[in-house]
């Protein structure tokens, strides 16, 4: 067989594959019905059969090794056979080639084929003519022939198809999608077809024939629509197909020539089923290419073509044409094929951007109509892909298609169709994961006086979904569709404040907080269409000033961010009460002072309500009818007839009611009119009247309300001899007669039917209202029906009129400071969403959603500084841990506590105040445990003798695990707990009196097990974990901590130590800290110390001092150098509480402690000696004899065994150790201690005169002098030959008092 294809095909290249095909086509051919193809075939043959490559490839030819004249001869029975419309002899042509194209044979441009003049084509656009007309024959396996030759063609470098060529394998592969009976070759065509969009995308990006090509995938093109036909198999076959198209080409690709394709193309004439029209030639509109490339011009070409065959709509006489919809469906898919594909060139290219606005959003808007959700979702896909990607150029379009794609849908709460809402909230669910697509709407948008406030009405939207139906209103939603709107908004919620987070984090690490830089506008040099000429001009008055360069992104969006906040207020005060609203933007500086611009504001302003602008026009004060007169003279009516006219200047509002206000603005009216047409009446007075017939007539004929309707002949009667005593001429009249009733004086907002009175409250505000009223949702069992021609209308007058606006700049904003003005529009909305759904709903997605949007929200109103928001979702989240009723708990607050805890580890350091809610979770937490343990209460340790504080407590079998035993009623404080209280009261169970239920008990012990996915580990982490805390935090952290524990000991019947010991603890693990941190932290604490030690519960009083004491030896530890006064600040609370304190037994247990600090730490002592000194000096006269006799004794010791420690550091000290023993000479209690005190101040006197009281200092070199500093000293320098004067003022002064 092989050496028969040989002999055959010849020894060329072409005829390894003509050879075997052509023979096959003799075989199966109709000899005397195809006589020409059989003799074409053998004369091939023949031709094959001597013909050889020649050595260099002829440009000319088709075929690059053979002559021009031998191509002809070999591809024109392939050309017959195609044409022959059997799919016997077809299918062997159509594989033949293929095979040819794909193996690099034939090369060549091709052009369109001329039906009337074919001969002047070359072959090889006659043969792909020929393929592209054969799609009827019918047959599969021809079908799938076809598709594979023209995807082969359209993949080969080495054939430069151009656009009227490509528009047409177009059209042919979607008749074999719309007509094929196989959905095997459904699926192939349409595949074919994604894949040469993507190849031309990757082509005009490239601007080369090669480039790298991305495989389809078919599975991805299946998932909107087509699903019938998604199966394993099929899905596979094709895609193994499509893979093998793309990747099995060999050859070199084709030269192109440098000359761009200039002549414009006139589009064919057969749409995508055979009928209609593809496009209008417009091939060279809009400018340049940027390099005038005839691969660029061909993908333009295909592209608007694409657009143009999703604008097919079904007709009247056949309104259900499934051909039609189908069609429009994949020209949908194909454009988001296009898009996905569409690289820096279409974002940057003006052309290519204009084609996207000019014909894809014109597709998207006529499609938006249709009630198809196969077209909605596809609609939406676009559009994400455009929000993605063209942004920047697009400004002004996505302010229009957000508000009417997406809010439009995400608003409706009561009447939403299921599947349109669910793809609506998937879609904003990608968005909400593009953190600086999220920063660029709200900068964008909700920064712009003229745009809508996108993220503000995103959020809100999402709100009312997450909450639900309200009760008692009529929905037609199941339970279970309600549940999966609020779930899936909540992830939307969740998923914005994550992206904030991780946006503000990923500019906080590339730069310090607040940058100052200029604000960065997206424009390339061949994207400046928002900056050139008047479109750069400033259109509000104080947003470019000439500092503004100077200020930070975020001052600058402040500042544009409040000009639109302060001008919609003054709209919505406007809508009110007119007259106050002009005022205030006047005075604001919103609008000019003058009637001219505020006729200006008044004409050409969004969101004013109509009404309300008649109203304010008829005013007969002074300044409106000066406004009135200015607003009436801006009407240019030049031309117009007078029913035109009126029409014209009733359509930016609504009349008054109130005769007078009428009368004067008809009166300005007629003036106007008469003045820019001086001959159409006699004189103004004419007008006036018939201006106010005009009304009367409008009224007449338009009001339900009115039974007996006006004729023509009335209407003719009653304006009789208007004109100066004359008639007008009655054709005129009647005319004008006709014009009203047929067609009714209105406004633009009437020409809809109207909405929810809310719904377009908020329309009007934001500028939308016309174009929304426009576009009727129609509900899924309604038809799909063409787009209104009056909505294609306005929406590209709404184009025009915000091209030329300064406003379409785009700004990109890297200062992190922007998230504090996007927190203050969210918080709130999040915050009541989180709540309400954490509150009703026991699903664990749902809660779990829920507390992580809490985490992320804490998480960037923390760093940001937000105080009032940080602690609002912090205290929610504390108040759903339920630790304050645990009998209520569930397992959505054991996850509560979970995340409590999360935010403590993670964000420690900007919490600053909140501390006080997550630490007062914590100390309820640990009392669970506590109790749920069977361990005794705090209050049992207060109740244990001071002797034996030291002891070990043993555990007091009064109090039993509860979990294992449930004898809950044996302990007063766990019926406490039971009992629950208020989140903010400081005691547990603070309604005693209150009965506890059997059921609330079990389900308390039940709770307490389900607190034990929590350890202990996780609860001192936080503690542990303040040593990494920063320095402002740790002192914020210390003053929530004393806080806590504050309310803790206070407790007047379950007193608690738990932050106490924490304090102590945190002492420890913070005592590295540099000193600078640690005395501020210090300050915190020993206010704490000195409160609590002079608490009126004794008990808890003693707790504090000793754990003070703890502390203070643990200090004493660490050596201090001269001349610091760190130890005597340290033990100063010692020195206040026993200065202050009325217990005898706090001020005894003050000296037990600073004689064992002391005696045990003596080495250390430095400028701490001041405060023990102190402490001794009161308790030498304390009314208390035993508390005077023990701190003699330690005075003694301190006296007798270690008195040159007293002046090793501080010289001062000696004289505070003689005002503590002049104090003991005064004792009333023993003459011994009195005696006793004496005779030490004598050995004093003997040290001081021995000399051996001065200290040198060590690095004096002379050691003739100290400089002593203390109480009393003014800086004099004392030397040897002072005879120590300083120091024995004090002594003698003491001696003369004993005596």
């Amino acid at each position: 067989m092989t050496s028969s294809s040989q002999t055959l095909a010849g020894p060329s290249r072409p005829g390894r594959f003509l050879g075997p095909s052509l023979d096959k086509i003799i075989k199966n051919v109709a000899w005397r019905k195809h006589s020409a193809l059989v003799s074409a075939s053998k004369s091939a043959l023949d031709l094959l059969a001597t013909l050889s490559d020649s050595p260099y490839p002829i440009p000319s030819s088709s075929i690059p090794y053979i002559s021009p004249a031998d191509a002809n001869a070999l591809l024109h029975p392939l050309i017959l056979a195609i044409e022959s419309a059997s799919p016997k002899i077809t299918e062997p042509a159509l594989d033949c080639t293929q095979k040819l194209i794909s193996h690099g044979l034939i090369r060549c441009e091709i052009a369109p084929v001329d039906p009337a003049d074919a001969g002047s084509s070359n072959v090889a656009s006659r043969l792909l003519d020929s393929i592209c007309r054969c799609g009827g024959v019918g047959d599969d396996a021809v079908e799938l022939a076809i598709i594979r030759a023209l995807l082969s063609a359209v993949r080969s470098p080495s054939l430069l198809i151009r656009g009227e060529c490509l528009v047409q394998i177009v059209k042919s592969c979607y008749n074999v999608y719309l007509g094929s009976l196989s959905g095997t070759n459904q699926i192939s065509a349409k595949a074919a077809l994604a894949q040469i969009v993507a190849i031309v995308c990757a082509r005009v990006e490239a601007d080369s024939m090669v480039a790298e090509i991305r495989t389809i995938s078919v599975a991805e093109l299946l998932e909107l629509s087509d699903k019938g036909l998604n199966e394993p198999s099929f899905v596979q076959s094709v895609q193994n197909f499509i893979s093998e198209a793309v990747d099995g080409y060999e050859g070199d690709p084709i030269i192109l020539n440098s000359s761009p394709q200039s002549e414009p193309r006139d589009g064919c004439n057969s749409g995508v089923n055979g009928t209609g029209e593809c496009g209008n030639g417009e091939s060279n509109d809009g400018g340049d290419l940027g390099g005038g490339s005839t691969i660029r011009e061909d993908g333009f070409f295909l592209f608007k073509n694409l657009c143009k065959f999703s604008m097919k709509f079904s007709t009247q006489e056949n309104p259900e044409d499934h051909l039609i919809l189908r069609g429009k469906v994949l020209s949908l898919e194909l454009l988001r094929v296009a898009i996905d594909n569409a690289g820096l060139l279409w974002r940057t290219n003006e052309r290519f951007l204009g084609a996207i606005k000019q014909y894809l959003c014109l597709s998207l808007l006529k499609n938006s109509a249709l009630s198809a959700m196969s077209i909605f979702q596809l609609l939406c896909s676009i559009f994400m892909s455009l929000l993605s990607k063209f942004r920047s150029g697009l400004k002004a379009e996505v302010g229009i298609f957000f508000p009417m794609l997406i809010l439009r849908v995400l608003e409706n709460v009561l009447q939403p169709s299921f599947l349109q809402k669910m793809t609506v909230l998937n879609l904003l669910e990608k968005i909400c994961q593009d953190s600086q697509l999220i920063i660029d709407i709200f900068v964008n948008y909700d920064c712009d006086v003229d745009s809508p406030n996108i993220f503000e009405r995103t959020v809100n939207g999402l709100l009312k979904t997450a909450l639900g139906v309200p009760p008692g209103s009529t929905t037609t939603l199941s339970p279970a569709q309600d549940t999966t709107f609020r779930i899936e908004s909540v992830k939307c919620l969740v998923a914005i404040i994550k992206t904030m987070g991780a946006w503000m984090d990923q500019q906080l690490r590339i730069a310090d907080y607040y940058p100052s830089k200029n604000l960065e506008i997206d424009m390339s040099s061949e994207n400046q269409y928002a900056v050139n000429g008047e479109e750069g001009t400033a259109n509000d008055y104080e947003l470019h000033a000439e500092g503004n360069s100077e200020l930070s992104e975020a001052a600058t969006l402040e500042q544009r961010r409040a000009y639109k906040i302060e001008f919609q207020k003054g709209i919505s005060l406007f809508n009110r009460k007119p007259s106050k609203g002009i005022e205030f933007l006047i005075n604001a500086k919103k609008i000019g002072s003058s009637p001219e611009e505020v006729a200006v504001f008044l004409k050409n302003t969004t969101g004013l309500n109509e009404t309300m602008i008649g109203d304010y026009l008829g005013e007969r004060e002074e300044f409106p009818l000066k406004v009135m007169h200015a607003y009436v003279d801006s009407l240019n009516c030049e031309g117009m007839d007078f029913g035109q006219a009126i029409r014209f200047f009733l359509r930016g509002f609504r009349l008054p009611g109130e005769a007078q206000k009428i009368d004067r603005i008809m009166e300005k009216f007629a003036e106007r009119y008469c003045k820019c047409n001086p001959s159409s009446f006699s004189s103004a007075d004419t007008a006036y009247v018939l201006a106010y017939s005009v009304i009367m007539l409008n009224t007449d004929a338009h009001n339900n309300m009115v039974k007996d309707k006006m004729s023509k002949a009335d209407f003719i009667r009653n304006n009789r001899g208007i004109d100066d005593g004359k008639d007008l001429p009655e054709e005129y009249l009647g005319s004008l007669y006709d014009q009203i009733v047929k067609n009714e004086i209105k406004m633009n907002a009437e020409s809809s039917a109207q909405e929810s009175k809310q719904a377009n409250s908020i329309n009007k505000l934001l500028g939308l209202d016309n174009i929304l009223n426009l576009v009727t949702w129609k509900q899924e069992e309604e038809k799909a029906l063409g787009a209104n021609g009056v909505l294609i209308k306005h929406i590209q007058e709404q184009f025009k009129a915000k091209k030329g606006k300064s406003e379409s700049v785009f700004y990109a904003v890297t200062d992190a400071a922007i998230l504090r003005f996007m927190v203050e529009v969210c918080w709130a909305p999040m915050l009541a969403a989180f709540s309400m759904t954490l509150d009703q709903s026991d699903d664990t997605a749902a809660t779990f959603q829920c507390l992580q949007g809490f985490h992320y929200a804490v998480h960037v109103t923390s760093v940001m500084c937000m105080q009032t928001q940080r602690d609002a979702f912090v205290t929610t989240v504390a108040k759903f841990t339920y630790l304050h009723c645990a009998a209520d708990m569930k397992q959505k607050n054991v996850d509560a506590v979970k995340t409590i805890m999360t935010i403590a580890i993670e964000d420690g350091n900007y919490l600053q105040e909140s501390w006080e809610h997550i630490l007062t979770c914590l100390s309820r937490f640990e009392h669970l445990q506590l109790l749920g343990e069977g361990a005794p209460p705090d209050a049992s340790f207060f109740a244990i003798p001071r002797s034996d504080a030291d002891e070990k407590p043993q555990k007091s079998p009064v109090f039993p695990s509860i979990k294992k035993k449930g004898n809950a009623l044996q302990s007063p404080a766990v019926m406490a707990v039971v009992r629950g209280g208020s989140y903010d009261s400081t005691t547990v169970g603070v309604n005693a009196s209150g009965l506890v239920t059997p059921e609330q008990i079990n389900n308390f012990i039940s709770n307490l097990n389900l607190l034990d996915q929590i350890g202990n580990f996780e609860l001192n982490h936080i503690f542990a974990h303040s040593q990494r805390l920063n320095s402002e935090a740790i002192v914020a952290f210390v003053k929530a901590l004393c806080k806590v524990s504050m309310a803790e000991l206070q407790s007047p019947t379950d007193p608690r130590v738990f932050s106490l010991t924490k304090i102590v603890e945190i002492a420890h693990y913070n005592m590295n800290r540099i000193r600078l941190v640690w005395t501020r932290i210090w300050n915190v604490l020993s206010d704490f110390f000195v409160s609590v030690g002079l608490s009126e519960n004794l008990s808890v009083a003693i707790f504090v001092m000793d754990s003070l004491r703890q502390l203070a030896m643990k200090f004493l530890e660490r050596e201090e150098l001269s001349n610091y006064n760190f130890q005597n600040e340290f033990l100063r609370p010692f020195v206040i509480v026993m200065q202050k304190s009325g217990s005898a037994e706090i001020r005894e247990l003050i000296v037990r402690c600073i004689s064992q600090m002391v005696l045990s730490r003596v080495n250390n002592v430095k400028s701490g000696w001041k405060s023990v000194f102190m402490v001794f000096t009161t308790a030498a006269a304390d009314e208390r004899k035993n508390i005077v006799l023990l701190a003699f004794e330690t005075m003694e010791k301190i006296v007798r065994d270690y008195f040159p420690y007293i002046t090793e550091t501080e010289t001062t000290t000696f004289t505070d150790c003689v005002r503590c023993l002049i104090t003991f000479t005064n004792s009333r209690f023993n003459s011994d201690v009195s005696l006793n005190a004496i005779a030490f101040l004598r050995f004093c006197a003997v040290k001081l005169a021995e000399g051996g009281v001065v200290f040198y200092e060590k690095n004096n070199e002379s050691g003739s002098s100290i400089s002593v500093d203390g109480d009393g000293s003014d800086g004099h320098t004392f030397t040897d030959k002072d005879d120590h004067v300083y120091f024995w003022v004090p002594l003698l002064t003491g001696y003369n008092r004993a005596l």
